[in-house]
């Protein structure tokens, strides 16, 4: 067994119990303030001493790019470091949109609803527009949202096919999306495998995306979704 290896095995091993450690103490805490603030606090810490017990360092470029008001971040996704990342770095408080079993986790999931985290749908056609609506109407009260568009974690460096629905979700919510490019968590934590080395996380945040005008819904959706794919390839390492 290699050292990457029986360290990934050591991590989790501290990782896990923390992990469920801050989010029962982050239900605790949304008990007494609802309005998501104490538990943005919690993920802040967690992700940044989950972290710093990885050595792993993140930069964060193109802050003076993000617009007022809420928007949504749409990310390649390399690794599960990806979200530490997003958490212990961002600029301003980020909420997540996540599949709705996600939730049913015992005090991991009662913590995400809590902390203002929104549940996607994605089974049935019905329920998932009525999720979708949802999600949109959270956003126009003001939460700035993360989403990966690919879907999931790419095994290379290369982005997946983006998937259409967070580009729908913007045309939903009337705001602009903010590209997001990451530099480096694959070769930290690698996607499907038990690997982990120290290093550098960068974070790139592009100008924000709207949705061109006088053309279908459709369209505008597609020509978003294609912009946002080509200004995160603008940043990606190979």
């Amino acid at each position: 067994m290699d050292a990457s290896r029986i360290r990934a095995y050591l991590y989790l091993a501290l990782f896990i119990p923390i992990t469920f450690l801050f989010a029962a103490s982050a239900l605790l805490g949304t008990l007494l303030d609802g309005s998501g603030r104490v538990y943005a606090v919690h993920a802040r810490l967690w992700a940044r001493l989950a972290l710093a017990m990885a050595g792993v360092r993140v930069t964060v470029n193109g802050s003076e790019h993000l617009p007022a008001g809420p928007v949504i971040f749409m990310s390649n996704h390399q690794s599960n470091f990806d979200i530490l990342a997003l958490l212990a770095a961002m600029p301003r408080q980020i909420y997540w949109i996540a599949k709705k079993e996600l939730f049913d986790i015992p005090v991991f999931g009662p913590s995400m609803r809590r902390g203002g985290y929104i549940p996607l749908d994605r089974g049935d056609g019905r329920k998932a527009l009525k999720s979708m609506d949802n999600a949109a109407a959270i956003i126009r009260e003001g939460k700035s949202v993360v989403m990966f568009p690919e879907g999931t974690r790419s095994l290379t460096r290369e982005l997946l096919p983006f998937k259409r629905g967070g580009f729908i979700l913007a045309r939903k919510a009337g705001v602009p999306v903010v590209p997001v490019t990451i530099n480096g968590s694959g070769r930290i934590n690698p996607a499907g495998l038990i690997r982990l080395s120290s290093g550098a996380i960068d974070i790139v945040l592009h100008p924000p995306l709207v949705l061109p005008p006088d053309i279908s819904k459709s369209e505008a959706e597609t020509a978003l979704m294609e912009r946002t794919r080509s200004t995160i390839v603008s940043a990606l390492e190979h």
